[in-house]
């Protein structure tokens, strides 16, 4: 019962956060959004009972992948101005 609840949520948070990736009109954001649905999508690994592969899940996507797309966006930005 618990668990159906805990499922619910996480994916709840991941669906929006995912949508929120595509809809975000700035690319930090929506880099923060990935991270977002990368984090949920372990949780769905964790209830999997999948420990592993949620840790690499959280230390490669999380912590490399989004890491890289935010410095390549900061390294790459001209004089934008809002």
């Amino acid at each position: 019962m618990i668990s159906d609840i805990v499922f619910l949520v996480i994916s709840l948070i991941t669906i929006l956060s995912s949508i929120m990736v595509v809809q975000a009109k700035k690319l930090v954001h929506s880099a923060v959004y990935l991270a977002g649905t990368l984090i949920g999508t372990a949780g769905l690994f964790l209830l999997l009972e999948a420990e592993f592969i949620a840790w690499i899940q959280v230390l490669v996507y999380v912590g490399a992948v989004i890491t890289l797309i935010l410095f390549t966006i900061m390294l790459t930005r001209k004089g934008e101005e809002e």
